[in-house]
């Protein structure tokens, strides 16, 4: 989580969560993959494609979640 503190009256302001660990090429996350011999490169491309696939997956389960709803009687 990044925040800053205003100075004068040590109120903190949140700006962002990061859901993401560092992906600079000095931050740990990438350096540790690279150390299995994972290049930063293909790292990013398979968090893409992973990515990709969960949303696709994601929607496949939500069509499927509004064909049900969409046969249950209704109720009223």
């Amino acid at each position: 989580m990044d925040s800053r503190e205003e100075r004068g009256t040590n109120r903190l302001y949140l700006n962002e969560i990061n859901t993401i660990p560092g992906f600079t090429k000095i931050s740990m996350y990438p350096k540790l993959w690279e150390a299995t011999e994972v290049k930063y490169s293909r790292l990013i491309e398979k968090l893409i494609d992973l990515g990709i696939e969960r949303s696709r997956n994601r929607g496949a389960r939500r069509e499927s979640a509004m064909k049900w709803f969409e046969q249950v009687p209704n109720l009223s």
